[in-house]
């Protein structure tokens, strides 16, 4: 049955004075696929550690399920075992010397369930996760696609609450990693298990996540579903992490000439002299034919990502800038840009609002 999870004010300070996580809190739905994303070091392994008990917070609690399994300020503390989780590491961290059959069966074999029951349960997520062809043959004979759904499987035979994934495609290559990460979302919409996936890649965490948590030096800087993170991003820092390519951002003084162009001052003024000015590239065009543009540029590079083209274009005699390219752009072109849409944010890096302008 999946559970619910609550990390209520959770801090993690590591000797002798490394704050890993501050005044974390988050409520995540029973069934979820929550994700938490960072850069490295931000304290996203620290947050699933502790909610798997290898870790114990310096202050606040987690409470999974009706049950409270840590507590910093009361001294409750359950052990790992006793929490009902499974849990899938970054290296999968199966037994070389065991068949893929004994490593799924290690846990249960731990809680000396009877033998009939393990070989039924082993059988049973072996054949969900189609790896049945796989059980008698050894990690080092197995692909790492194969060797990931061995590790997932081992997790899922406990029967748990909640399954945790710490960076668990990372060892993959590109084309198997989206067919692990389709595996993996589909597997937990089928089992409506609570899962909380950590990572650093944000193709990961928006591929798989009903909702995602961004860390930053171990403080949560935003909690909503994808498309929210992306079109109202709180911040300039999240405005910078989510995209790719990423959100142009310009720090600039309120008289600046960009500012009268995109005719944004009245957004602004109440906000002090200085603004940023995001736009995404994918929320701006530029072409040799648009009668409505903002602003003439011209194109100092041609970058072809997958299907489409972005052109990197200086404007204004002192500003580079990325945006969607037609077919006949080339470098050196005088083009003219158009802004679909625009992201403003205070001095302090805090937003201020989404425009069309």
């Amino acid at each position: 049955m999946a559970a619910g999870i609550i990390i209520d004010d959770v801090t993690k300070v590591f000797p002798p004075n490394v704050v890993a996580l501050k005044n974390v809190s988050l409520k995540i739905k029973p069934g979820e696929f929550f994700v938490v994303l960072g850069p490295s070091g931000s304290g996203k392994t620290t947050l699933l550690r502790i909610i798997a008990g290898l870790e114990v917070p310096t202050k606040g609690r987690v409470i999974i399920g009706d049950e409270v399994v840590v507590d910093a300020n009361e001294g409750i503390y359950v052990e790992p075992r006793d929490r009902n989780i499974g849990m899938v590491f970054q290296n999968w961290a199966l037994y070389p010397h065991m068949t893929a059959y004994d490593n799924i069966a290690f846990p249960l074999r731990i809680k000396k369930l009877p033998k009939d029951e393990i070989d039924k349960r082993v059988r049973e997520v072996a054949e969900a996760l189609e790896i049945s062809d796989l059980l008698y043959r050894k990690p080092a004979h197995m692909s790492g696609g194969q060797q990931q759904r061995v590790a997932v499987a081992r997790a899922l035979v406990k029967q748990p609450n909640v399954l945790l994934l710490d960076e668990p495609f990372s060892n993959l290559d590109a084309r198997i990693r989206i067919t692990a990460r389709e595996f993996v979302r589909e597997l937990q919409k089928n089992l409506g298990i609570t899962t909380i996936l950590v990572t650093h890649d944000q193709a990961d965490a928006f591929a798989v996540g009903d909702r995602i948590m961004i860390l930053k030096s171990g403080i949560a800087q935003q909690i909503g579903p994808p498309e929210e993170l992306y079109g109202k991003p709180a911040n300039v820092f999240i405005a910078g992490f989510i995209g790719d390519p990423p959100m142009n951002l310009f720090k600039l003084k309120i008289d600046h000439p960009l500012i009268d162009t995109l005719n944004v001052k009245g957004y602004i003024t109440k906000h002090g002299n200085i603004v940023y000015v995001g736009i995404r590239p994918d929320e701006a065009i530029a072409s040799t034919s648009l009668e409505n543009a903002h602003f003439i540029g011209k194109v100092i590079l041609v970058e072809y990502v997958g299907s489409r083209r972005y052109a990197k274009v200086n404007i204004l005699n002192e500003i580079s800038m990325r945006v969607l390219a037609e077919e006949n752009i080339r470098d050196g072109d005088e083009v003219r840009i158009y802004v679909k849409k625009l992201h403003l944010f205070n001095s302090n890096g805090k937003r201020i609002c989404t425009i069309n302008p």
